[in-house]
């Protein structure tokens, strides 16, 4: 992948502005795609299939004034007064008239009349007016809003001292926004970025880049809510999200540019090799972070899904920036990033120059410290990070109520006056459904259920029993003792869901239960129980992924503990903060509960390519090191893990503490202002990011790996053979470069090979082709010579010597070797049955379709099967065109060359791979 990485990082680089006006053109294209089709956000959260979302469906169609959206307006008098006195009863009917002449208001049901029920409080001191209202596309109007505003306020000025509030569901879906103080993030991570590349201009890339990745990605998730529902969370976690990745992923390429053209490399070169290597690392980062955000579709709830989607969407748009338009902007702004060389030290009067100071610096203080004992340092991290973990267990999860809403919104007002005068219970009321098409006596049936559930447990009281006008289905309005996201409250739920055999057999008739709160309690139970699913997904991909780059047992393990420390930690964070409410004041933090149900979800698959990316970072060039040290000593004897591990630390630790501190900073700056659930989410992730950096990462890693030592970088052969390579050190690109001059810059071959091995212990071989070339390659059948024919033309791996190919190093470009070459198996094109020969053809036919590709090499292997006139003649004439040749040459195997000698009218010389390998050379044609 570096090679395609240094080969599109290049390509940016030369064609700077048409990358800069292909993405400009992007950006303009999605303003389109947002303002033509862009819909409108909608907060109802569904689990299709669950019992309590199937019925709400169905009363939505078949009794929609049970199913529908509702206000209630709660009339609260001072206390000595009564709202069933007549000069108050009498202001609230002409309230209630009020209320049913503003727009979209279907019906409205007076506290007074005969059919209403439990809308009076005991003490007489507050009643609630129900408003049943017609949404337009599904939300409600904001004319709709005014107008029940305007009727309550009326109504309290024409009750003196009391209080009127609207509320219910309807006000319950206030959508997130966006305020200043989320700009602070983005100003701290442009002095980060200031400080880190020491240069204005090339700290304005990262943002710039950035913020661009976003804009798109925002107008696409507004284009999409035309097409489909969005949550208007899914935005807020996006631009989170992608401002975080996109500033940390192009900090990661420019700071490597930097470095290089501090060394005097020349800016293309430099733009080219920091996206192969420093963008190999992006790529795996992004993909994990990607995959896992996909992986939100476990839990199977379609907003849930929706939302990782589209998070995924916007970190793959951060990647995409960063490996086109970053360099792009690198290749404008050319020389003007390298960086100032540093000033002459002052001379004394000698001439001589003053000694220097040496200063350690301080990463490799801080990993020296950490790892001079290192079972210590694990145990007191470990211990810390459970003791930090251990309120994670009271963390209790259920969809938003208006209980959480700010203090002051009308929403949040409702709601506290319900619970002060009617009960807690009546924020949250069940509704049990009956289909009751069959029954004889659909008003009896419903009286008796009604008589049963008041007998319940946990049941408050049970206001109404009603069926509908065509006595098709009827429902039940149960209202609990607990409170919405109380056990108390689910255990009732599922008391009564347990009761559906019971009630069909003694009225006949299917009973489930719905409403808001049932719904709730769904979602929380679908997402309570994707987590361990989820969670075995995470960590299995994580130890095959790091496997697959580190090619280690122990490093992947290591990683995805700490993972879940981290994510343990910040679970027992947003614990102490949101349930118990620690430090509420300064976090804003006004009322504590429950947090957003696919918090945890959310939580674990967003820091789990976050915790992925630091790990990489960090080990990679620890692994670098060791790589190089083991190279230089010739074997690990002799090789001290432990300088490798400092080595890498201080090479990495300055970049990745940048990368948290920004990545810290995006999230902590959502969480003073934030609305809703995007509060804990960004609180979660910024404690989450923190702890994975600077206490995971830089601190217990260096330790364990400094216990693990030479084991660190163990892997069992047959697990080895088994894993694709992720070269994101670079390693293969490197070996590309060094091979860029060789044989010499001026040499003509097609073909130039040393020290190839293809059978075991042999003795290495040697070959090299120019243009009209002919070499024939001839021994037994277990010579090895198919195997190096295979090898040569870039479809076996290379696996000792070197091998350059049409101007291709192989193995890194093995895929480009072989388009610019042509195999020819004559056993397989000549057998009897024409259906083993590729498409069915035949010698003949194979060879003019390797003449109409014109490859640089030509390899035809067991030559020496052909018996037919024909194909021999044939096989005869691309020889004669090879050898005339100015472009290509040819390698032809066989058992023993004499069987050919009369298909060869040209010099040619022959390799005999046998005991002592052997290489003739003869003049050319």
């Amino acid at each position: 992948m570096s090679t395609y990485l240094y080969a599109l990082g290049r390509a940016a680089y030369r064609h700077r502005r048409r990358v800069l006006l292909l993405w400009l053109a992007v950006l303009v294209l999605t303003v389109g795609a947002a303002a033509g089709i862009g819909g409108k956000f909608d907060e109802n959260f569904s689990v299709p299939g669950t019992e309590s979302q199937l019925a709400l469906d169905s009363l939505n169609r078949t009794f929609p004034q049970a199913g529908g959206t509702t206000a209630q307006v709660v009339v609260a008098v001072p206390e000595g007064e009564s709202v069933r006195d007549t000069d108050v009863r009498r202001q609230i009917e002409r309230g209630v008239d009020a209320l049913a002449k503003v727009d979209h208001v279907d019906t409205v049901t007076s506290p007074f009349d005969r059919y209403a029920k439990g809308v009076i409080s005991g003490d007489d001191r507050a009643a609630i007016i129900q408003v049943q209202l017609l949404t337009v596309d599904g939300a409600v109007a904001p004319a709709t809003f005014n107008g029940l505003d305007q009727a309550t306020a009326a109504l309290q000025a024409d009750i003196p001292g009391s209080q009127v509030s609207p509320g219910g569901s309807a006000y319950s879906n206030n959508t997130p926004g966006f305020s200043i103080v989320e700009a602070l993030g983005v100003l701290i991570a442009l002095v980060v970025l200031w400080l880190t590349l020491g240069s204005l201009r090339a700290a304005g890339m990262p943002l710039l880049t950035a913020i661009l990745g976003v804009a798109i990605t925002v107008l696409l998730i507004v284009a999409v809510t035309g097409l489909t529902t969005v949550s208007a969370t899914t935005p807020l976690l996006a631009v989170m999200l992608g401002l975080a990745v996109g500033i940390d992923y192009a900090l990661f390429i420019t700071s490597r540019h930097r470095d290089q053209l501090l060394t005097g490399m020349d800016p293309e070169e430099s733009v080219a090799q920091a996206v192969a290597t420093a963008g190999s690392a992006v790529v795996f980062a992004g993909l994990t972070v990607m995959i896992a955000l996909s992986g939100l579709a476990v839990a199977g709830i379609p907003f849930l899904t929706t939302m990782g989607v589209a998070a995924a969407a916007g970190v793959g748009i951060a990647v995409m920036i960063a490996l086109t338009l970053l360099p792009a902007l690198l290749g404008v702004a050319g020389e003007r990033l390298r960086p100032k060389p540093k000033k002459v030290r002052a001379v004394r009067a000698t001439g001589e120059p003053k000694p220097k100071k040496t200063r350690t610096p301080l990463p490799r203080l801080w990993v020296r410290a950490v790892t001079k004992v290192p079972l210590l340092t694990v145990l007191v991290v470990v211990v810390g990070l459970g003791v930090m973990a251990y309120p994670a267990k009271d963390l209790k999860i259920a969809l938003p109520s208006n209980g959480m809403a700010d203090p002051g919104t009308p929403a949040r007002t409702t709601f506290d006056l319900i619970d002060e005068h009617f009960g807690v219970g009546y924020n949250g009321p069940l509704i049990v459904s009956a289909t009751i098409v069959g029954s004889d006596d659909p008003l009896g049936v419903m009286d008796g259920i009604a008589d049963d559930l008041r007998a319940l447990p946990g049941v408050a009281s049970v206001p109404l029993s009603t069926p509908n006008e065509n006595a098709e289905v009827g429902i039940v309005q149960v209202i609990p003792t607990g409170a919405p996201d109380s056990d108390e409250t689910k255990d009732l739920v599922l008391r009564i869901r347990a009761m559906h055999d019971e009630f069909q057999e003694r009225y006949g008739v299917p009973v489930y239960v719905t409403g808001f709160t049932a719904v709730a309690i769904d979602v929380s139970d679908r997402l309570g129980n994707a987590l361990l699913p989820f969670g075995v997904l995470v960590v299995g991909l994580s130890i095959i992924l790091l496997m697959m780059v580190f090619r280690s047992v122990a490093v992947p393990i290591k990683a995805t503990v700490g993972y879940l420390l981290s994510v343990l930690a910040a679970f027992g964070a947003t614990a102490m903060v949101f349930e118990y409410g620690w430090l509420g004041d300064v976090f804003n933090v006004h009322q504590t509960g429950p947090v957003i149900s696919f918090l945890p979800i959310l939580l674990m698959g967003i820091l789990f390519g976050l915790a992925m990316d630091y790990e990489v970072f960090l080990v990679s060039r620890m692994r670098e090191e060791y790589v190089h040290a083991v190279a230089r000593n010739g074997s690990r004897d002799g090789v001290d893990p432990r300088e490798a591990i400092e080595d890498g630390f201080n090479a990495s630790a300055r970049v990745v503490v940048a990368a948290a501190v920004i990545m810290f900073a995006v999230f902590a700056a959502f969480v003073p202002e934030g609305e809703g659930p995007i509060k804990t989410i960004a609180f979660g992730l910024a404690v989450g990011v923190f702890v994975d950096a600077f206490v995971v990462r830089m601190t217990l890693v260096p330790a364990v790996m400094t216990l693990l030592g030479h084991r660190a970088w163990w892997l069992p052969r047959w697990i080895d053979e088994r894993l694709p390579s992720f070269d994101v050190e670079g390693e293969g690109l490197a070996h590309q470069l060094s091979l860029r001059d060789w044989p010499s810059v001026d040499d003509d071959h097609l073909l130039y090979a040393e020290g190839v091995r293809v059978n075991g212990d042999d003795t290495p071989l040697g070959m090299a082709l120019r243009p009209g070339d002919v070499v024939v390659v001839d021994g037994q059948v277990d010579s090895g010579k198919t195997a190096l024919l295979l090898t040569l033309s870039g479809r076996m791996r290379l696996t000792t010597g070197r091998a350059k190919i049409a101007g291709l190093v192989l193995p890194e470009q093995a895929a480009a070797v072989r388009r610019r070459t042509a195999l020819v198996d004559c056993r397989r094109l000549t057998a009897t049955d024409p259906g083993t020969a590729r498409g069915g053809r035949g010698l003949r036919a194979e060879l003019r379709q390797v003449e109409r590709e014109q490859p640089a090499v030509i390899v035809v292997d067991h030559a020496d099967v052909l018996a037919d006139a024909d194909d021999r003649a044939a096989l005869t004439a691309l020889v004669q065109e090879t050898a005339g040749s100015d472009q290509r040459a040819m390698i032809i195997a066989v058992r023993d060359r004499a069987l050919i000698d009369d298909l060869l009218p040209v010099p040619y010389r022959h390799l005999t791979l046998g005991p002592v390998p052997d290489l003739v050379d003869s003049a050319r044609l």
